[in-house]
């Protein structure tokens, strides 16, 4: 079985070792032991925090293994992007050129730096172990840090967004960066990233980056292919977002051209199917009439402050003012006979 709970700082030395083999790059956690001491401590405070209006807490969750007590996967939220300053996208833009004298009309595709997802909460640093093999454990790592948004929604925006880890080539360079960052920067893109630490919000950004539309017919042809593309390590993510409701195509990062996949809240399926549910003892359930009860993957989450948040394969809750635990799934999640937990399907 496994749990998705809050980082606590006795964890930064496995986070460590979790973390070592990760892509270098965008939207990753940090790697360095004091980072990631520094992002567990202010992810300690967040979950301890007593929060009316989002603002610059972030979230850090982490899989475990309860069998072996290992990590095994990572994902995060910060309540409010761009909360110390301006979170800076590319919005795909459709410019109409059209040309009486000629009879011309035609459309141009152009990015245009935007700050249009300041204040969304953001997801990010979803990293899980063996990720080609991964199965119903990174679908909980996925969807747990959407149902504690769901449990305490006033930590966090009515929209969400979610930028991916673009094309990079086998030395961790980006063809859209070539054609169009380092133009302005003047700087390899990794070490840009190093420069400004992951974040979208910094000065410098709008300081360099270009303030006009770019038309996309005059960046290379590498640099359109790479556009909206996704690394293949983020492939998974990709599949369980889209799955939970998010949607691509409005925004690229404007580092690497990364998709950018955003959704309103009641969009997401961890917030229109969440379901609450009294916690009855799965020994003791009367039998089932008709034969054997089809069995559903739920994830199943509760605690603001103490957040826990297993999956497992239990009878229909939609109909039922109950759901069935075992105790081993009531004593991962630190619940009781009676208490109250939040289910949704997986």
């Amino acid at each position: 079985m496994y749990v998705v709970r809050p980082v606590d700082t006795a964890d930064v030395g496995a986070l460590e070792t979790l973390l070592a083999d990760s892509m270098p790059g965008v939207h990753t956690l940090p790697r360095t032991r004091e980072k990631i001491a520094a992002l567990a401590e202010r992810s300690v405070a967040s979950f301890a925090a007593h929060v009316d209006i989002p603002s610059e807490e972030t979230y850090l969750f982490v899989l475990e293994d309860l069998e072996t007590r290992e990590l095994v996967g990572t994902a995060a939220i910060h309540a409010s992007a761009g909360s110390n300053g301006t979170y800076f996208a590319f919005r795909n833009d459709v410019i109409q050129q059209v040309s009486r004298d000629l009879n011309i009309s035609h459309s141009v595709h152009a990015l245009t730096l935007c700050s249009e997802l300041t204040a969304y909460s953001q997801l990010s640093g979803f990293s899980v172990r063996e990720r080609a093999r991964a199965g119903r454990e990174a679908a909980l790592l996925s969807r747990a840090r959407l149902l504690y948004a769901v449990l305490a929604p006033h930590r966090f925006g009515d929209r969400f967004f979610v930028p991916l880890a673009g094309v990079t080539d086998e030395n961790g360079q980006s063809p859209f960066w070539d054609a169009l960052g380092r133009k302005f920067f003047k700087m390899d893109f990794l070490d840009a990233e190093r420069t400004i630490g992951g974040a979208r919000n910094r000065t410098l950004i709008v300081e360099l980056m270009p303030h006009y539309p770019v038309y996309v017919p005059l960046l290379p042809g590498p640099a359109q292919a790479a556009m909206g593309q996704i690394h293949p390590s983020g492939e998974l993510a990709f599949n369980l977002l889209t799955e939970e409701g998010f949607e691509a195509d409005e925004y690229v990062d404007i580092f690497d051209g990364g998709p950018i996949l955003q959704a309103h809240k009641h969009a997401l399926r961890s917030f229109s199917g969440a379901m609450v549910r009294k916690v009855a003892n799965a020994e003791q359930r009367p039998p089932t009439r008709g034969g054997k009860a089809t069995m559903v993957d739920y994830a199943v989450a509760c605690g603001e402050r103490n957040f826990r948040a297993i999956v497992l394969a239990c009878e229909p809750a939609e109909n039922s003012e109950s759901v069935c635990l075992p105790p081993a799934a009531r004593e991962a999640l630190g619940v009781a006979t009676g208490d109250s937990v939040t289910c949704v399907r997986i």
